[in-house]
């Protein structure tokens, strides 16, 4: 496969450059190419993009990066299978554990809540920075809901810092997990409440206005 026309290799950060330079010239050059197109292509169009990835991966299936982007580029496909495997690879190339909460994700795609509340509960979460540990802990939830625990859904998210007075880079996402865990539960009030606190930050970023205005019209009457 060719990347794209517009796919300049010159484009790609000069980190991911320096990763390709056990290539030889012209392969590196390829496969910058196709990297740069995964990250054109994300977020508008995942399945050419995963197509990108595995483009380069047939190239430098040796490359941390390279397995990383595939396996970014699978998970936004929901190609659940695929992500996982480029993921572990990508683990056992460069010993990060960034990629653990995805990983936790693909799990929950599978249809295996028990195996990523494995991973949420494992000694390598301890790697992972601030935001990792809120994203870990999002997909814990999610996964407790999945396995119809609603309830302990709330108590994950909970433990994963709820502070209102100093909302962090990740408190939109946090917030948010917790209005719709809460909601789960049927505590309306209190979820239309994080609703709330979420509109204040979030510029447009999620749908939590749209949830807080569907909250405070009257609940349907129960069925006769």
């Amino acid at each position: 496969m060719e990347p794209p026309a517009d796919a300049d290799p010159r484009l790609l950060d000069s980190d991911v450059r320096r990763s390709l330079r056990s290539l030889v010239p012209s392969t590196a050059d390829r496969v910058a190419a196709h990297l740069v197109a995964v990250a054109q292509l994300l977020d508008t169009d995942p399945e050419a993009a995963l197509e990108q990835a595995r483009a380069a991966r047939s190239l430098a299936s040796r490359i941390g990066l390279v397995r990383e982007a595939a396996g970014l580029a699978a998970y936004a496909a929901g190609a659940w299978h695929e992500a996982l495997a480029e993921l572990r690879a990508e683990r056992r190339l460069t010993g990060s554990a960034v990629h653990i909460p995805v990983m936790a994700d693909c799990q929950r795609g599978l249809g295996r809540p028990e195996r990523a509340l494995e991973l949420a509960s494992s000694e390598d979460v301890r790697m992972l920075d601030a935001a990792g540990r809120v994203e870990m802990a999002i997909v814990a939830a999610g996964a407790r809901r999945d396995m119809g625990q609603p309830e302990a859904a709330v108590v994950t998210l909970e433990a994963a810092g709820l502070d209102r007075d100093q909302p962090r880079p990740w408190s939109a996402r946090l917030w948010y997990a917790y209005a719709d865990a809460l909601l789960a539960t049927g505590r309306r009030a209190e979820a239309a409440g994080w609703f709330a606190a979420i509109t204040d930050i979030d510029d447009g970023d999620t749908d939590a206005e749209e949830r807080l205005l569907a909250l405070r019209e009257p609940p349907p009457p129960p069925a006769p």
